[in-house]
C-alpha cells in the first residue's frame, strides 16, 4: 500500500492550496480517508475525513473541504483563507475501517507527508 500526497508549498495568508493523494494497492472504497497534519512541536491532529460523507476539525471547518475521487484513488484536500496557525505537515491516512474517524490510532496506512507553510 502507498500513499503519496502532493500539493504542498508556501502560500500568503488568506490563500489557497489543494493537497492531493494518490494510492495503490487498496481497494480504496472499503477505507476512509482522512488528513492530518503536524505543526513543529505538536502532536499530530485531525484535520478532516471522508466516508460516505466528510467530516472536520472546528479549526478547519469552513475553510477545507475534503473529497474523493475512487475512479482515480485519489483524495483531496482544498484548503482556502489559509491562516499562519495552518502551518503543518500534512499526512494523508487511510483509515483501519470504512467510517471514518478522528482517531490517529484508527489510520493504518499514511503517507510521507507535504509540508504547507502559510506567510505573512
Amino acid at each position: 500500500v502507498q500513499l503519496v500526497e502532493s500539493g504542498g508549498g508556501l502560500v500568503q495568508a488568506g490563500g489557497s492550496l489543494r493537497l492531493s493523494c494518490a494510492h495503490s494497492g487498496l481497494i480504496f472504497s472499503n477505507y476512509a480517508m482522512g488528513w492530518l497534519r503536524q505543526a513543529p512541536g505538536k502532536e499530530r491532529e485531525f484535520v478532516a475525513g471522508i466516508d460516505r460523507t466528510t467530516y472536520y476539525a472546528d479549526s478547519v471547518k469552513g475553510r477545507f473541504t475534503i473529497s474523493r475521487d475512487n475512479a482515480k484513488n485519489t483524495v483531496y484536500l482544498q484548503m482556502n483563507n489559509l491562516k499562519l496557525e495552518d502551518t503543518a505537515v500534512y499526512f494523508c491516512a487511510a483509515a483501519n475501517q470504512p467510517w471514518a474517524t478522528s482517531r490517529r490510532i484508527e489510520y493504518r496506512y499514511w503517507g510521507q507527508g507535504t509540508q504547507v507553510t502559510v506567510s505573512s
